[in-house]
């Protein structure tokens, strides 16, 4: 089951304001006046008396606590940093399983949380960025790849190599892999001025295909170019559907069996 964690950290984070704010309205004032009528009754009241007759209850309490730490996570979490894992090996070899990334929510401008409509535009994606966003078959899963054709653009791929408005995206074979089943080539491929490394693998290239992206959406594809669940089997990224571009690799910890690793710190590109 799949849990909407922007949601989740919104409506908690509601809840703190509505109990403390109830309080501050509400109870407040009850104790207010009850202090008032002991003083009234005995004159001035021992400190500890004060204390117990203006302690707040526990629930309020805790959403007094909670409140500003949950906003400033609300806060982080929506419009400045996000962190993601990486689950699959669709993006390998940039992105390997079990790599905790950094992604920037604000490069593409302040998104409202859950509803992600975008408030304050910045910058458009570009070729090559690597870029999650909500699965458009099902928003409640995040996806990560790499951007390849914007808006207006005529993507092609035939024989493994992709073509943009006609023109034939470079590559470079850098070695073959031959522990590998199937045996993947590793091959630096330049899209726009954004160089990264592929791979592929050594099975005979599908079928050419064409696409013609929309305005307002995006062509993308994984760096494990034949296995990856990308744009070529269901389509386009809608803008209103990106998360955010996703800029370093902090840790890598594939599971819960194994020690979290923190040697292979770097940017993504």
């Amino acid at each position: 089951m799949d849990f909407d964690f922007a949601l989740i950290l919104v409506v908690l984070t509601f809840l703190a304001a509505l109990g403390w704010v109830y309080d501050r309205i509400v109870f407040a004032g009850a104790r207010n006046a009850r202090i008032a009528a002991a003083q009234e009754a005995s004159g001035e009241l021992p400190e500890a008396t004060l204390e117990q007759l203006n302690k707040e209850n526990a629930v309020v309490d805790l959403c007094r606590s909670l409140f500003p730490v949950l906003l400033v996570v609300l806060i982080l979490r929506s419009f400045v940093v996000e962190p993601f894992q990486i689950p699959s090996g669709s993006m390998k070899p940039t992105l390997k399983i079990g790599d905790f990334i950094l992604v920037n929510k604000w490069h593409y401008g302040f998104r409202l949380p859950v509803i992600g409509t975008n408030v304050i535009p910045m910058n458009t994606p570009e070729r090559g960025d690597v870029v999650v966003f909500k699965y458009p078959n099902d928003p409640s899963i995040n996806y990560i790849k790499r951007v390849v054709g914007l808006p207006g653009d005529r993507v092609s791929y035939q024989d493994k190599t992709i073509y943009i408005n006609g023109q034939p995206q470079k590559q470079q074979l850098l070695e073959q892999i031959p522990p590998q089943s199937p045996r993947l080539l590793l091959v630096d491929e330049t899209l726009g001025e954004v160089s990264h490394q592929i791979y592929r693998d050594v099975a005979p290239p599908r079928r050419p295909a064409e696409w013609v992206v929309p305005e307002g959406q995006y062509f993308v594809m994984g760096d494990n170019r034949d296995n990856s669940n990308d744009s070529r089997f269901w389509g386009f990224v809608p803008d209103e559907l990106l998360v955010g571009k996703a800029f370093a690799v902090w840790m890598h910890w594939p599971d819960f069996f194994t020690l979290p690793n923190f040697s292979d710190v770097r940017t993504i590109h």
